[in-house]
């Protein structure tokens, strides 16, 4: 029985169209593989008395999917009105498509409007028979495609755990170079280019610092601030706000570039464990990379409601109900011209759910602002309240820098002993073709060389955190602390007093606790220096720093 979908070839010419294609732009450029296979069809045409009409040509597109323009061209005219050809010469079903759904979707589609589809390789007739084997042939090309393509993702995965780019265009901020050479091929590396790098570096102070330290920036306002001042992108043009969020979220600027992170085709975030990372010269340091994602994450609608990260509210999002618990919300009298914190529990179930407390807006930021510059921001009271921290701050560095020795001694040793077996070979004493001689060699280099790296990796991060703090630096930081709580017109500064202050729990109208974290706290007072190391933002809610009744302040006393 004849297959009904591929209308049976007769023996009258025949207008054919020829398609030809190649996996990769490599193959294309190299202009190899199309011009031999338009050589054979041509001449498969002329054997079988065929007219030659028009040729399509796709360089370097897969075959997996029909985003293909010249195949959708072609296919349009073969679906055409009458149709402009009634046959479509390939070298191989390959060449046409490497999905068997596809592949029998696009020759029945053909096949109803009088077309055919001919393999100059895999010459089938119209019996069943025939149309068996051409579904198990596009069958297994699918599966040869997907095996080579599991192969191809495993080689490029272990060049990117080597350090090498696999390709495309690099991120702002890096450059490709030729790391080396094996054989004919080109092994490449990402580099820092020095005049993009210090637009991401500006973008990651503004998203924790802000202008002139006025506190961290949105994407918005970050995207407003480059534009306005004529910072462009690499080709010129304008940022915008998923450009800053991409930046802000890349972990490449990091040093860690991750390959594979997203699968091609849906665009979705692939498990981390798939992930290949690729190590890469780093833009920003890894704590300031790390007080970004905070920042970031705190801002998230998930973390807090959006109508307290954009809001003037000096306290909104971190004032809480000392009875409930619920959060403490605007409410305004008199057409505005009266602002109150009240209790939003209240407000929305009424007496039952909470007693509620309401509080002069400007009277509860005089109160908390006051606090924080004349009790906690005070030079003798962080003593207190940091000591711990400072203490252990003191004695993580005391050890690290004699980890650093231990790790100098060992690379010094291994240098002496690999001195000594030079001096043995150029003695006569050593036989360099000893196996065991290279090993040992091998290894004393390898002992000096990781101890060495070890060494400088901490005593880096020994720098980024920062110089030592003494009562006298604290007591500076304090001062440049409070001058930051209030902006030049008098003004309180949002984001600096929520990254002192991040909890505020209202008891009663005469009764409030401040509470905070003191790791962040000290961040905060390092940050107010503009050290670029520290934290601005805080990582979260935890009360630590209120550590007596005495942190409790009254707004009727202010």
């Amino acid at each position: 029985m004849r297959d009904a979908m591929v209308p049976e070839q007769t023996s009258t010419a025949s207008r054919a169209a020829l398609y030809l294609r190649v996996s990769t732009g490599r193959q294309a450029e190299s202009d190899l593989s199309i011009p031999d296979q338009r050589r054979q069809l041509e001449a498969y045409c002329a054997g079988k008395g065929w007219t030659l009409g028009e040729v399509f040509v796709e360089p370097g597109n897969t075959a997996t999917d029909d985003h293909r323009p010249s195949f959708q061209a072609m296919i349009e005219a073969a679906l055409a009105k009458p149709a402009a050809f009634d046959v479509i010469i390939v070298h191989s079903f390959s060449r046409f498509f490497r999905d068997q759904f596809q592949f029998e979707f696009y020759v029945r589609k053909l096949a109803k409007n009088g077309v055919r589809l001919v393999s100059i390789t895999q010459e089938l007739g119209d019996d069943p028979m025939s149309t068996m084997m051409r579904k198990i042939m596009a069958l297994f090309d699918e599966y040869q495609s997907r095996e080579n393509a599991k192969h191809t993702l495993r080689a490029m995965k272990e060049n990117a755990r080597q350090g090498f780019w696999n390709g495309s265009r690099p991120p702002l901020g890096y450059r490709i170079v030729v790391a080396e050479e094996r054989g004919a091929k080109l092994k490449k590396k990402l580099e820092i280019d020095p005049i993009q790098a210090d637009k991401i570096r500006l973008i990651y102070k503004l998203a924790l610092f802000g202008v002139d330290g006025c506190g961290p920036m949105g994407f918005k306002a970050i995207c407003n601030h480059l534009n306005d001042n004529n910072v462009r992108t690499r080709d010129g043009g304008r940022f915008g706000i998923d450009a800053i969020h991409k930046i802000l979220n890349r972990p490449t600027y990091k040093g860690e570039h991750h390959f594979n992170a997203r699968d091609h085709k849906t665009k979705t975030k692939r498990p981390e464990e798939e992930h290949a990372v690729c190590s890469v010269p780093a833009i920003v340091s890894a704590e300031e990379f790390q007080a970004v994602q905070d920042s970031l994450r705190l801002r998230h609608s998930s973390f807090m409601s959006p109508r307290f990260v954009a809001a003037g509210t000096l306290l909104g999002g971190i004032c809480f109900c000392g009875l409930c618990g619920g959060a403490m919300t605007l409410r305004t009298g008199k057409n505005g011209a009266y602002r109150y914190y009240t209790c939003s529990t209240k407000a929305r179930m009424g007496k039952e759910a909470c007693a509620g407390i309401t509080v002069p807006m400007d009277k509860l930021d005089d109160a908390v602002v006051d606090h924080l510059e004349r009790r906690l921001l005070h030079s003798e009271r962080l003593e207190v309240l940091l000591g711990n921290v400072l203490d252990r701050r003191a004695e993580w560095i005391d050890r690290r820098h004699a980890h650093v020795t231990e790790l100098r001694q060992r690379a010094s040793t291994a240098a002496a002993k690999l001195s000594r077996l030079y001096q043995a070979i150029e003695d006569g004493v050593a036989d360099t073709a000893d196996q065991d001689f290279k090993d040992r060699m091998k290894e004393l280099a390898s002992m000096r060389d990781e101890a060495r790296a070890d060494a400088d990796r901490a005593e880096a991060a020994i720098d980024r955190l920062g110089p030592n703090l003494t009562p006298e630096k604290l007591r500076a930081f304090a001062l440049a602390a409070q001058a930051r709580l209030r902006a030049e017109d008098g003004s309180y500064r949002r984001e600096h007093v929520r990254a002192v202050a991040q909890r505020v729990e209202v008891l009663s109208t005469k009764e409030i606790q401040i509470m905070g974290n003191r790791t962040d706290l000290l961040r905060t007072l390092v940050a107010s220096t503009g050290e670029n190391t520290a934290i601005l933002e805080v990582r979260s809610f935890k009360p630590k720093w209120r550590a007596r009744n005495d942190s409790n302040v009254r707004p009727s006393d202010s």
